[in-house]
């Protein structure tokens, strides 16, 4: 059973169902009883419907304002485009095929486009069914700005809801918290009891699953990929805090002592630059600290006791959140800085800095233009769905035929099972609904005025419970929401409602066919399947790090195969982080304790593209003891083939024997010393990983919700 809606879900609810109504009827009355212009009075009455019912626009009122002002343009030339493609059943069902998939596709683009593309196509849905009136299209324009308009209105004026913290807000609270964390572990009574505990649960704030739609930053343009890229570093930075909280205290580890006073120093910095959306300078002062604690941890002359093991590993991991907090800083400073050279840093982890916005756009799309992504999936689904729904109601001749489409368009889901289930709701909700709407078209007859009176508190019944309660009311009330409006613009009799039926149960059909010949499955093996293929793209990069590190080729240079290894590795990481997404909002039909951890596949890809970028540059050593070379390669070795394993997620799981590294004589050279330590801690991160997301994981560890993507 679905859980019940919460009081602030209802409430939310609610003020939706007011703004949508007062828009859609102060276009529709006037349009239809002072103008007596019904085709500008029906535009009026469903551009709110489907810029605010239809629509899950994100944002606060003010915002989702601005994006329906945006929207309004793209809605008049889709109707332009159904008027004139009205002419035949033919040149119609190809619009929708195009318009369809265009829309759809381009909700990859970030959160504002993927909210209006179920609304926008409504427009072309209205127009492009008979008869081809082109005469009218100055009234169907004039109804679309109407309604959009006053919709825009009602969103930031009427009952706005509460805004929501942005997620610039929210990365900053976690950067103070780190600051303060940092500076607690500097002094000599440490971190708190209990600091590990509260920095982990304010990084698990930052997941995507955790905040609404309007306050992820999803968009392709760089504002948003630096900010996404700031909130990933963060999450880390403070995972890697945690864990040094959790560690034991050194005695004389003045280098990481001075590293942590620049790293709160920074998070500090960067989160009132988030805060006030204020220019920051570039990572420069973190980065010559890091220089000096290179210097200085390696700094002990030959012939010296040795660093104790517990020692060499807080100062890998203190070396870890300060190269979290570069990222951190550069992303921050990219996101309101704009296009900027970056100098120094590993140009492949900040590979959008210098590109237009066009060719951001551009690489968003085209990554995403292959059958193995989730929304072109999506996209191919609901544009066949549409446009085979045109064909079958242009060649059946159905009255009202664009509610076939409505029905495709409301009632399509991800996998076939969902699609079914919704369908099986509707389909009650509207013969409920059906026979309801016959009832009171027989009954009031041609009294208009009855039909007047009606709609309003019809509308706010709809707009309220239809959203919260499912298909099956949403259908029933909508159904007697269009009765009561078509009943004023043209006599009906009762057969309206069952020409309703009739379309909802042909648009069903054809809905569900789509859904069962077109993925039925969703993206349940598409993740599986991309997260092996993320899996089989990062072993190959862990063994190329390695060879970094020792002077032996590097990723990212150029277009040297190492190179292409790290992009192949990123774009498999974006392929399964958009599955994954999917995956998390549907409903899951895998038997409890089958299902593999694919969140930590995605934090191990990530992992390893951090170390691909950074290890090379603070650790490589060209000349290593062969003990050292033969534990370096002989751990990289078992990583990397234990990644292979993984990647198929045999049912037992995989299990990773990494050996400690040599204990070499204190005539070792301290900069080895600091290496084997750095890939130790590296490659054991690496190795808890892949124990985890190799394995079946059960019902109750699968719990988390959609769409975290540690990108």
């Amino acid at each position: 059973m679905a859980p019940r809606p919460s009081l602030a879900e209802s409430v939310r609810a609610g003020r939706r169902a007011v703004r949508v109504t007062v828009s859609a009827a102060a276009g529709f009355y006037p349009a239809a009883y002072l103008l007596d212009q019904p085709v500008t009075a029906v535009y009026a009455l469903f551009t709110p419907i489907a810029l605010g019912v239809l629509s899950p626009l994100p944002g606060s009122g003010r915002g989702r304002a601005v994006t329906v002002l945006g929207a309004l343009p793209a809605a008049a030339a889709l109707a332009a485009l159904g008027t004139a493609l009205a002419v035949g059943t033919w040149p119609a069902v190809a619009g929708m095929l195009l318009v369809a998939f265009g829309l759809t596709f381009g909700a990859v683009c970030g959160p504002r486009p993927a909210g209006t593309a179920p609304g926008l196509q409504l427009f072309y849905i209205l127009a492009c069914f008979p008869p081809f009136a082109p005469q009218t299209l100055p009234q169907r324009l004039a109804g679309i700005a109407v309604g959009g308009l006053l919709l825009a209105l009602c969103e930031s004026a009427v009952l706005p809801d509460p805004p929501e913290p942005s997620y610039r807000v929210r990365v900053a609270d976690v950067l103070d918290l780190a600051a303060r964390s940092a500076t607690a572990l500097t002094r000599t009574a440490g971190a708190e009891p209990g600091a590990g505990g509260r920095l982990r649960g304010a990084g698990r704030e930052l997941r995507f699953s955790r905040l609404p739609a309007g306050a992820r930053p999803t968009g392709a343009g760089r504002g948003d990929r630096a900010l996404a890229q700031a909130g990933s570093a963060t999450r880390r930075l403070v995972d890697q805090l945690a864990a040094l909280c959790e560690m034991p205290r050194a005695t004389a580890d003045t280098a990481s002592q001075d590293l942590l006073r620049g790293v709160a120093v920074v998070c500090g910095g960067t989160a009132r630059s988030l805060r006030h959306k204020r220019r920051t300078a570039g990572p420069e002062l973190i980065e010559e600290m890091i220089a000096q604690f290179l210097v200085s941890r390696d700094a002990v002359p030959a012939g010296r006791a040795d660093r104790p093991h517990e020692l060499l590993r807080r100062q890998s991991t203190v070396l870890t959140i300060a190269v979290s907090a570069v990222t951190v800083r550069t992303a921050v400073a990219l996101a309101y800085g704009g296009r900027r050279p970056v100098h120094g840093l590993p140009r492949e982890q900040f590979w959008y800095a210098r590109l237009s916005t066009v060719r951001l756009f551009a690489v968003r799309l085209s990554g995403n233009l292959t059958r193995r992504s989730v929304v072109f999936q999506n996209a191919m689904r609901t544009a066949l769905g549409l446009a085979l729904a045109r064909l079958v109601a242009g060649s059946l001749d159905l009255s009202h035929g664009f509610w076939v489409l409505l029905a495709v368009l409301t009632l399509g889901r991800t996998t076939a099972g969902a699609t079914w289930s919704s369908v099986r709701a509707a389909v009650v909700g509207t013969l409920a609904g059906a026979l309801a709407a016959g009832l009171l078209l027989v009954e009031a007859g041609a009294a208009t005025e009855v039909y007047a009176c009606l709609l309003v508190p019809m509308m706010l019944v709809a707009f309220t419970v239809g959203p919260l309660e499912g298909p099956a009311w949403a259908q029933g009330l909508f159904t007697l929401v269009v009765s009561v409006a078509f009943a004023q613009i043209a006599p009906v009799t009762w057969r309206l409602a069952e020409m309703r039926v009739v379309d909802v149960l042909t648009g069903s059909a054809v809905g569900l066919l789509c859904g069962v010949l077109a993925w039925p499955f969703g993206a349940r093996a598409e993740t599986r399947r991309s997260m092996g293929a993320l899996l089989c793209a990062a072993a190959p990069l862990v063994r190329v790090t390695a060879d970094a590190t020792t002077g032996r080729g590097g990723p990212g240079r150029g277009g040297d195969a190492a190179g292409r290894t790290l992009r192949l590795a990123r774009h498999r990481l974006r392929i399964a982080e958009g599955a994954y997404a999917q995956y998390r909002t549907e409903p899951s039909a895998s038997a409890p304790g089958t299902e593999p951890d694919y969140l930590a596949v995605l934090n191990f890809g990530s992992r390893v593209l951090v170390g691909a970028h950074w290890l090379p540059r603070t650790d490589q050593v060209h000349e290593l003891p062969v003990a050292a070379r033969h534990w370096l390669r002989e751990a990289t070795a078992e990583v990397e083939a234990a990644t292979v394993r993984a990647a198929h997620f045999p049912p037992g799981g995989v299990r990773v024997r990494l050996t400690p590294p040599p204990s070499l004589t204190s005539t070792a050279a301290p900069d080895v010393v600091s290496l084997l330590s750095d890939m130790e801690v590296w490659l054991d991160a690496l190795s808890a990983d892949l124990r985890v997301g190799a394995a079946h994981r059960t019902a109750r560890s699968a719990a988390p919700a959609a769409a975290d993507r540690p990108s």
